[in-house]
């Protein structure tokens, strides 16, 4: 059972876990032992409440299919268990960052004064730059 909130939690039937050989270094092991993890969780048919499924199916992650399935490889350990423990807690991260609301962005204007500020500085830098070129007599 993964606990995403106090009040939301995933069962683990909803959660499909499969142990893959993993890509890459590891010596005589990495033909043999199937240490990466592959996850799948499909959030139409999970029991996560309304909102976190609407919020979850309009994020544009490329580890959400059209299907609105969650696929998470995870083979950054060479254990089997730290390699679950760590897709399990993408998918936590995941379901989490759909839930924050964005702060709505306020359209400002400069003041006045950091407008006049800015125009002579301009005109300060241009003076400078003016001296710099030949003297003509």
């Amino acid at each position: 059972m993964l606990t995403i909130s106090n009040t939301v939690t995933l069962a683990d039937w909803e959660i499909e876990l499969n142990a893959i050989r993993s890509a890459g270094n590891g010596g005589q092991n990495v033909n043999k032992v199937a240490t990466a993890i592959h996850l799948r969780f499909d959030i139409k048919r999970s029991t996560l409440p309304a909102f976190y499924k609407e919020r979850l199916l309009k994020l544009s992650d490329s580890r959400i299919t059209s299907d609105g399935v969650i696929i998470i490889k995870s083979m950054e350990f060479r254990t089997q268990l730290q390699n679950k423990e760590a897709s399990l807690e993408r998918l936590k991260e995941l379901i989490l960052s759909a839930t924050v609301v964005q702060k709505a962005r306020r359209a400002t204007k400069p003041t006045r004064s950091s407008q006049k500020k800015r125009m002579d500085n301009k005109t300060k830098r241009g003076e400078v730059k003016k001296q710099r070129g030949k003297i003509r007599f």
